[in-house]
């Protein structure tokens, strides 16, 4: 991971595909790589894929298409975050192909995606079409699969968090039954009166 901090994978016009459950942290680890790329001279683009497929289709609509097409692909690292919540349309599935058609080998894109990206094939739409944007995407990404309960669940009264279900620890215990020693807490010094 810390070699990717370092953005060459942008200067090599590789992809990045992050999956995982929801709130594990998928958008936060995308937005902080790009945030590098652009530390290091890059420019990037944050888009959520539900939205950036109705701009699309409006772009469409009002003649701005090959406007918007052409500025995405001059972004060195284009973020979309949560491809794949649902099934895309046939019309869905062509315009991201054009967009990833676009960056193939020129620009680098970062995916996320609640999916495994085993199935990702059937919720692209159209088989052929899907084909040819996984044709694109995954073969010289780099891949991250983060595990896990999410981080947005909310602590119970006690301050603890709520018991997880994911591989990891228990969320309810403790860092020292975990095994880990404690963090040390800062105590703010009491001012004499």
């Amino acid at each position: 991971m810390l070699s990717l901090a370092e953005s060459q994978w942008v200067s090599a016009h590789r992809s990045i595909l992050i999956v995982g459950p929801t709130g594990v942290g998928k958008t936060f680890v995308a937005c902080a790589l790009a945030q590098a790329a652009i530390r290091q001279g890059h420019t990037g683009l944050y888009l959520r894929a539900p939205r950036m497929l109705q701009d699309l289709g409006l772009a469409r609509g009002d003649g701005r298409l090959p406007r918007l097409m052409t500025a995405w692909a001059k972004v060195s690292v284009l973020v979309i975050d949560d491809l794949a919540l649902r099934p895309l349309t046939a019309e869905q599935a062509a315009d991201l192909l054009e967009v990833i058609e676009d960056r193939y080998q020129l620009r680098s894109t970062i995916v996320t995606s609640q999916l495994p990206i085993s199935d990702w094939h059937g919720a692209l739409g159209e088989p052929t079409i899907a084909d040819a944007i996984l044709d694109r995407l995954v073969h010289n990404a780099h891949r991250i699969e983060l595990r896990g309960d999410s981080l947005r669940r909310p602590p119970e009264p006690d301050g603890r968090a709520l018991a997880g279900t994911g591989d990891g620890p228990d969320a309810t215990q403790t860092p020292s039954e975990r095994g880990r020693p404690e963090k040390p807490r800062a105590e703010k010094p009491v001012e004499p009166r």
